[in-house]
């Protein structure tokens, strides 16, 4: 992971001062993309491979989490530059839930970590003054704003980790 503020273990990086280069209406999105890498790494300490592909409660499984995390950033920021999502994107989505050949569990963890740390460096490449730029999602082109889009990766991936927390505390019993 790229330099970040110092943080003690206990403290949020939202409360650790701003991220160099960042763009300041955007430092709350890295913050939070990177108190979920943080986050994902604290929770899967000690994970037991096995059961990475697990369902409890017929419910997501960390596995799923961990892809879906990675995947959807990626579309995310791919929209947030105007582009359309390419063939292997739509692949990736279509098999975020198959645990068929699967890496393993740190490697999705790296890979997460991976994409964050590209999205912090989009994030430095992006002026302000173009954060309420249109842009499209989708095949319906729904509309959103760039700002719109790296906010919702943000929040998106905040949510992830909850639930992925949720179903390793589930699995883990």
């Amino acid at each position: 992971m790229e330099k970040q503020p110092s943080t003690t273990p206990q403290e949020e990086y939202w409360l650790s001062g701003p991220i160099p280069e960042i763009p300041p209406l955007l430092q709350p999105a890295a913050h939070a993309l990177l108190q979920s890498v943080r986050d994902v790494k604290t929770y899967m300490t000690d994970f037991p491979e096995e059961q990475l592909w697990e369902n409890p409660l017929d419910r997501a499984s960390v596995g799923f989490h961990l892809r879906h995390l990675t995947g959807v950033l990626d579309r995310l920021l791919t929209y947030a530059k105007g582009d359309l999502l390419t063939t292997d994107q739509l692949a990736y989505l279509k098999n975020e839930g198959n645990g068929q050949d699967a890496p393993s569990s740190q490697q999705l963890i790296a890979h997460f970590e991976e994409k964050v740390n590209e999205a912090l460096n989009h994030f430095k490449t992006i002026p302000e003054n173009t954060l309420t730029e249109a842009r499209y999602v989708g095949r319906k082109k729904l509309p959103s704003t760039v700002i719109g889009l790296l906010f919702h990766a943000a929040e998106h991936s905040q949510r992830h980790v909850g639930q992925l927390l949720v179903t390793v505390s589930a699995v883990k019993q």
